[in-house]
């Protein structure tokens, strides 16, 4: 008696009766991953670009907060700790300049990186290397910036901790999480331009 499933090709069924090839399944698991890492990066490429413009139109509001932070004059005022002190308006200004040239750039980045991710979720190919790769560069931008900037330089370097009026630490906080995890996501395996063609 010939059995009647010798010579099926391999396929998983689903419940509903339709056949769905490993293929298949693998490319649309890729697809969900590119679509998320895209997601991911449109929305810090869309918070760091208010951020900065919203800097950039209201200077003054957080001119005050950098010029506080660095002056360090509503933190414990410890002797040991008050020469870090930067209390020139010059200094601190040029300061705040940067860390918004920082967040423009680090927007346009994410905002390319974004359009590279909608052209390789049409294509595949070589957009998915390029798109993860500009990623990654915006995304470093950001966790530099919060992380080395705010959190360390800021927060241990100028004691921001200790002020309960000017204190970035919980928003900086919150920004290196999002990039953080919008990152681990970018670099998730199972997304590789070998499969070649469209995702």
């Amino acid at each position: 008696m010939t059995d009647a499933n010798t010579n099926a090709q391999p396929h998983t069924a689903t419940e509903a009766g339709t056949d769905v090839s490993p293929t298949t399944t693998g490319k649309a698991s890729r697809t969900g991953l590119s679509l998320a890492a895209a997601v991911l990066t449109a929305t810090v490429a869309l918070y760091i670009a208010l951020v900065a413009f919203g800097n950039i139109t209201d200077f003054g509001t957080n001119q005050q907060f950098v010029r506080h932070v660095l002056a360090m004059d509503t933190t414990f005022k410890d002797p040991d700790l008050m020469w870090r002190a930067v209390t020139s308006h010059t200094v601190q200004d040029a300061a705040y300049v940067a860390i918004i040239v920082w967040e423009t750039l680090a927007a346009l980045v994410l905002i390319a990186a974004t359009a590279l991710w909608t052209a390789a979720l049409r294509r595949g190919g070589d957009d998915l290397a390029r798109a993860q790769r500009a990623s990654t560069v915006g995304l470093l931008m950001i966790l530099l910036l919060f992380g080395a900037g705010f959190m360390a330089v800021g927060g241990e370097w100028f004691a921001m901790w200790q002020s309960e009026t000017w204190n970035g630490l919980e928003a900086a906080a919150r920004n290196i999480t999002v990039a953080g995890i919008a990152l681990v996501v970018v670099h998730l395996p199972g997304r590789s331009a070998r499969h070649g063609g469209g995702e």
